[in-house]
């Protein structure tokens, strides 16, 4: 965990309970940093550059928060600097709920999951929309080949701080490509005893002597 991180989440009433539950200490030391935002690592962006999919929190004006999904080929979500993310947004159901919270307040929280190695990477940011006029050529440059849905916007996130989470309760999920890539050995094999069985089974036919005529 980030110092900027720990500053960001443990509010006033967060550091109560820590108190109470007697984890105020260990985390207490951690707070004890800079405040400036984090850049991410080398590890971080790495990660975010595999996923084919997030989880985006925002708040709207009425104070309650709104979490979507986003997803798309790996590595839709694009690194641009160590401290900026940017991602094309596509057409939806036209709700515009996120946009809209946008409008009230910047701040998000972004969740970065890897089900089958059980990681995953947490996120503050702010985030902007903006619209195709004003993102010019870089829409174009970061949106991923073959969607065919109509592009509205661009969402840069300023990356404020982050954190990674252990694995406990994370519970291993593969998707199709992920199956069929562990599974392509296992069928590469079956297919080889397959053909090495059909050979062996020809080659005791034509090894079997004839059959004795019947006796009459």
């Amino acid at each position: 965990m980030t110092s900027r991180y720990a500053q960001v989440a443990f509010t006033r009433n967060v550091r109560r309970h820590q108190e109470a539950h007697r984890s105020r200490r260990a985390y207490a030391r951690m707070e004890q940093g800079p405040a400036e935002a984090d850049l991410l690592g080398p590890d971080e962006a790495g990660f975010i550059a595999e996923r084919d999919s997030f989880y985006m929190a925002s708040i709207g004006e009425t104070g309650w928060p709104y979490v979507q999904h986003r997803g798309g080929p790996p590595g839709f979500v694009h690194i641009l600097d160590l401290g900026t993310l940017a991602f094309v947004d596509y057409r939806g159901n036209r709700q515009y709920i996120t946009v809209g919270n946008l409008d009230h307040e910047d701040r998000v929280s972004l969740l970065f999951m890897d089900y089958p190695r059980q990681a995953r990477l947490k996120v503050y940011g702010r985030a902007r929309a903006v619209d195709p006029p004003e993102a010019g050529d870089l829409l174009e440059r970061l949106s991923p080949a073959g969607v065919r849905s109509p592009v509205e916007r661009l969402i840069l996130v300023a990356v404020e701080a982050y954190d990674w989470n252990c694995p406990q309760h994370i519970t291993p999920r593969y998707t199709a490509e992920e199956v069929e890539h562990a599974v392509e050995p296992l069928r590469r094999r079956l297919e080889h005893l397959e053909r090495e069985n059909a050979a062996l089974r020809a080659g005791a036919s034509a090894s079997a002597p004839p059959p004795h005529p019947a006796k009459r």
